[in-house]
Parts: structure tokens; sequence; C-alpha cells
């Protein structure tokens, strides 16, 4: 399945805990339709202590579902859907809402 969203792209969540939060994705998991997007979804990890490292409790970003996500426009700021068109032999990617292109 092709995803529209990327590793780079400005997201607001629409749905969930975490609705309105926006941030950038930094990594996008293809295997189970998730993205990781930087500061939102934190959640506490428990480290085991090991050789060097006493223990912690550290604060990281938990993947959101990809339906969860829409991208944000770059023209207005607000979320839209993403299209797909050809334009000079190449797919691009470009926002419904005003039509830009998304790089």
């Amino acid at each position: 399945m092709k995803l529209k969203i990327k590793k780079g792209d400005q997201v607001q969540v629409i749905s969930g805990s975490q609705k309105g939060k926006k941030g950038t994705v930094s990594q996008v998991i293809t295997e189970s339709n998730r993205a990781v997007v930087s500061g939102v979804n934190m959640v506490k990890k428990h480290l085991k202590p090991q050789n060097n490292n006493p223990g912690s409790i550290i604060d990281m970003e938990a993947p959101l579902h990809i339906s969860n996500l829409a991208l944000v426009d770059p023209k207005s700021g607000k979320p839209t859907r993403v299209g797909i068109k050809e334009m000079n032999g190449k797919k691009v990617r470009y926002s419904k809402k005003s039509g830009e292109i998304i790089k």
C-alpha cells in the first residue's frame, strides 16, 4: 500500500487523545501503517540497568496510525488531503485544499 505521508512532512493529528497537535514526521513504519511524529504522543519508557547505565525512565514518541494524521497545507497551515498527479513525467503530491505542490 502506498502511503501519502513521508518522513519530514508537517502533519496534524486529526483524531484521538493527541487531536490538534502538530509536528514533523521523523519515521514512517510501512509494515504497520504508522508514523512517529516529533513531540506528539509522548510515552515514558523504563530502561533496565546495563553495563555502565544505572537504568532510567525516558520520554519518547510512540507511533500513531497514518489514518489519524493529516498533512498540513503549506499555504494555509490547515490540515488537507493529499492528491497525486503527474507533472513532466513524474508523480508529485499536491494539496487538495490549495492545489499547491508538496515537496
